[in-house]
């Protein structure tokens, strides 16, 4: 009789493979667009800091979109809970078109750090949403199907971007100015087969958004990449700012603890750090993201500076990367699907990524080409097993009213994780890269004002045009300053390896999992009587005024927990899912055999 109750509710929609595919292929032309983005930037970075500022506005131009990126992630997962996924999806893809069009015509460097920052708003929605959207159409059994298909166009992405931004540099009819003019016509294309094929059921939702919890989380992460960004350049570690911008971010990170506690609505619901799962794959994701932004962005350099190489060429040596990304991501994915199995995909994934990062922190000035493409697609390897296989995870272990805040959660973590790489590396390669020219110079006995500190490096072409003696000492303290930054790295992959050796491996839901034998058939008799049954139920539910009642209690279980009375939570159920059941049950079973009214049960 249950079972019948429940097939007889509404349920939710299951999308064929061929209406999955439609709606994925809007979402990777989006994930294309938004990593394409930051792989061709990364790329071309090196010449474009060179001609607008110095290296030590590098982190700047990478940190600014990852910190809004970071900030914002979590508010669109929530944002798409009360406004629907298509609307913000869409918006996220205008805010980046227009946002890369700004970029592109910048001036100066603030000019073009302000339109990263709102290029990461973006890129947040885009990141955060299209796993959301993935969340929603299709089982977590099946989603290892087509994470790998993501990861697929991660990788895609990672190949053009590299390539893409090298070529465009390097054409001087083109300029740096096309790396960002380039993602604007896949992000057209992506909002119009968006607005095509997606189509997600219309949801009842509350409209109450959590403005107080939104601006401390925002503020608390703006506060400590603002520390690790500008620590040890623009004002020395101990000094007031230090100080100063630490007990804000700690204490707008209490009051998001306080705020999240008590809002009605949460952006990250508190029962979420009470979920196992979450915390360990938000942690996990923290290094990973930690790991490879800041080997995505200073990899270049030490191929463009170090090793001389075009931006060009720069892309091409990514590749070993990149595959080693696309076939670890998609074999790992398939085989997930086939056996329901996951957890050992991130566990040696997180060690492939802490023996990759310490392979690249052995790499020096003479080191070949085979020995890089080597140690990149171990890297590569490690990242493909890794990523998607911990938003999986996530998503398996949390309930689906919190498909959205458990997504956009984990993603923020990774992107915080990737924003504090890229500001923490920059600030030890940038304090390195001083330390080791000043200590070099006086060695080798060359006066330069400052004692090197004041050398203005400039572009990677420039570096390669400088005197004899002091190029070869800006090109040994930079592979210095990156052996630094890459074995910095080790630790913090491993501890991604504890958090997901930590985890334990839940059975997916949905798919190829046994199901049950489909129950009996009832009889017309029965469904009538089913039917006012729960009409029954549904009166008595009603009636209950003030006293305690173990059916009001039972009732009420039924209702996703929330901060209503009991008594409401009961009422909700009575009205939205008894009442129309019996409805159901009895209008299925009508005319009914025998004459219920006029006696005919006897």
């Amino acid at each position: 009789m249950v079972a019948q109750a429940q097939a007889a509710s509404p349920a939710k929609r299951q999308y064929t493979h061929r209406e999955i595919l439609e709606v994925m292929s809007g979402l990777m032309l989006a994930m294309l667009t938004s990593m394409i983005s930051t792989s061709v930037v990364g790329t071309a970075l090196p010449t474009i800091v060179g001609e607008l500022g110095g290296q030590d506005q590098y982190s700047w131009v990478a940190s600014a979109t990852m910190l809004t990126m970071t900030v914002s992630t979590p508010l669109w997962g929530k944002l798409s809970d009360l406004f629907g996924r298509k609307l913000l999806f869409q918006t996220a893809l205008g805010l980046f078109v227009a946002a890369s069009l700004v970029a592109g015509l910048s001036q100066n460097m603030g000019q073009l750090i302000a339109a990263r920052a709102v290029q990461g708003l973006g890129v947040g929605g885009l990141s955060a949403l299209s796993q959301v959207i993935l969340g929603d159409i299709v089982s977590p059994r099946e989603r290892g199907r087509y994470s790998g298909y993501m990861g697929a166009v991660f990788g895609i992405s990672t190949v053009a971007g590299p390539l893409l931004g090298g070529f465009i540099v390097d054409a001087s009819w083109l300029g740096w100015r096309w790396c960002f003019y380039v993602v604007v016509p896949f992000a057209v294309v992506a909002f119009l087969v968006i607005q095509r094929v997606l189509r997600l059921p219309p949801v009842k939702r509350n409209t109450s958004i959590d403005i107080w919890g939104a601006t401390t989380i925002t503020a608390s992460a703006s506060g400590l990449m603002l520390l690790l960004t500008l620590g040890g350049n623009e004002f020395e570690w101990n000094s007031f700012w230090t100080y100063a911008l630490s007990a804000f971010s700690l204490l707008m990170l209490a009051g998001a603890v306080l705020s999240e506690r008590t809002a009605r609505n949460p952006i990250l619901p508190p029962r979420l750090f009470r979920n196992r799962t979450f915390v360990l794959t938000s942690a996990a994701s923290l290094f990973v993201g930690m790991a490879m932004f800041g080997a995505m962005i200073y990899l270049p350099q030490y191929l463009q500076i170090v090793k001389g190489l075009s931006p060009t060429n720069s892309g091409l040596m990514t590749l070993p990367m990149v595959f080693g990304l696309f076939l670890s991501g998609v074999i790992s994915g398939k085989i997930v699907t086939e056996t329901g199995k996951w957890k050992i995909f991130p566990v040696i994934g997180m060690l492939l990524v802490a023996l990759g990062l310490f392979l690249l922190s052995r790499l020096h000035v003479d080191s070949s080409q085979w020995v890089i493409g080597f140690d990149v697609a171990v890297l590569g390897v490690g990242l493909g097993m890794s990523m998607q296989m911990l938003i999986l995870a996530a998503q398996n272990g949390s309930e689906m009213r919190d498909m959205a805040a458990t997504t956009s959660g984990v993603s923020f973590f990774r992107s915080l994780g990737g924003a504090v790489g890229v500001a923490a590396f920059g600030a030890i390669l940038n304090n390195r890269l001083k330390d080791e020219m000043a200590e070099m110079l006086k060695a080798a006995h060359i006066a330069v004002p400052g004692g090197g500190s004041d050398i203005k490096l400039g572009s990677p072409d420039a570096i390669q045009h400088l005197p004899g003696p002091i190029k070869n000492i800006v090109l040994e303290s930079f592979t210095r300053g990156l052996e630094t930054v890459f074995i910095v790295g080790v630790p913090i992959a491993l501890l991604g390896f504890l958090a997901a050796l930590f985890l334990k491996e839940l059975p997916l839901r949905g798919g190829n999992t046994p199901t049950a034998p489909a129950p009996k058939p009832l009889s017309k008799d029965d469904l009538v009587l089913a039917g006012l049954l729960l009409e029954l139920i549904a009166q008595r539910v009603e009636r209950v005024n003030g006293e305690r009642s173990a059916l009001l209690t039972a009732v009420a279980k039924m209702a996703p927990p929330d901060d209503r009375p009991e008594r409401e939570r009961a009422w909700t159920v009575a009205q939205t899912v008894l009442r129309p059941t019996s409805r159901a049950l009895i209008a299925q079973a009508s005319p009914p055999e025998k004459d219920l009214v006029s006696g005919g049960i006897s």
